[in-house]
């Protein structure tokens, strides 16, 4: 199944539909901490758009400003037309959010959850039941509708969690983080419920620090770092501007000091930084030319140092992240907690 706009379409889409969510200049404070320091932005309608960037980079006060729920210290924003500043009230009418936490009564059922939130949101009795049963087909939760929430694994939960988000269907949906912690399979779930929402037509705006979430769901990503946008495109423009030719390199003995040899080899070869995996075994970095890839694989065999593997290839968004800024993803900044 495929996004609603597929990343080949973005540039072309962001000309010419017209935009749910227009930011320019946002800036927020928290103390002595900038978690947002200038940030543009502009979603089109009905796209899957995500915000790339590790804990601490600003992703979720981004979110928390442009749903209403604190102000922005300076800079304007259009959601769905309405401004932040002079209607928030509409906003919120337009709008609806995913935490990374579950806001679920979990000794209520399924059902008993989105009965009453859609009772809370003014559905009539037979209504508010129907409508709980069409979400709960939707997100195929309907055998468990019966069972108290605390017996759902984490993946039916976050289902449930996003689906007690749509009891009225919003023009936008912001959805922080809404993998974190779940398993592969339920991960899955969830990124194939996410396309099925963009596929009728809802926007969404997701935070996520999976690198393969951004590449797999969304039609452009905007990277944030330090409360900074340092980047934004499709997947693959993200990774063609740092260029197409990265060598990576798999170490037969993946100890400590084998590592670091390699790296330094590689750094001293290849003249740039070299970006160990996050399981630890891989190395990779950019290289001028294939020659010159050579001559640092030469230079490796000539060490001692046996390699299981090595390639040249396109870099991964992980990559492309540690190319801007330095960092791997893996190596976060203080979580955000504001």
């Amino acid at each position: 199944m495929n996004d609603a706009i597929s990343p080949a379409d973005a540039l072309l889409v962001q000309e010419t539909v017209p935009l749910a969510i227009s930011a320019r200049g946002l800036a927020k404070r928290f103390g002595e901490v900038r978690a947002l320091d200038g940030i543009d932005l502009d979603v089109p309608r009905g796209m899957i758009f995500a915000i790339l960037g590790p804990n601490g980079a600003g992703k979720t006060t981004l979110i928390r400003v442009l749903a209403t729920l604190i102000k922005a210290d300076s800079g304007s924003a259009l959601v769905m037309g309405n401004d932040l500043a002079v209607d928030p009230q509409a906003v919120r009418g337009a709008i609806a959010l995913t935490g990374q936490f579950a806001s679920l009564d979990e000794d209520l059922t399924g059902r008993e959850n989105l009965v009453m939130l859609a009772r809370l949101w003014g559905f009539p009795g037979r209504r508010a039941k129907d409508r709980a049963d069409e979400l709960l087909a939707a997100f195929e939760l309907s055998e468990a509708a019966a069972k108290q929430v605390k017996s759902y694994s984490g993946g039916m939960r976050r289902r449930l969690d996003i689906a007690a988000s749509l009891i009225v269907t919003p023009g936008v949906l912001f959805l922080d983080e809404p993998t974190t912690g779940l398993d592969p399979k339920a991960r899955q779930g969830v990124w194939r419920m996410i396309r099925q929402l963009a596929q009728s037509g809802v926007t969404i705006l997701l935070t996520t620090q999976y690198l393969e979430e951004a590449d797999q769901l969304a039609a452009r990503i905007a990277v944030i770092d330090h409360g900074r946008k340092i980047a934004e495109g499709t997947s693959r423009e993200l990774k063609s501007a740092i260029g197409s030719g990265f060598l990576h390199v798999a170490l037969a003995d993946a100890t400590p000091a084998r590592l670091d040899a390699a790296e330094t080899i590689l750094a001293a070869r290849l003249g740039t930084t070299v970006q160990r995996s996050p399981e630890g075994a891989q190395l990779s970095a950019i290289a001028a030319s294939a020659g010159v890839a050579n001559e640092a694989i030469a230079a490796l065999i000539a060490q001692g140092i046996e390699l299981s593997d090595f390639s040249m290839g396109s870099p991964s968004l992980d990559e492309v992240f540690f190319a801007l800024t330095g960092q791997p993803m893996d190596e976060q900044d203080e979580e955000e907690t504001r």
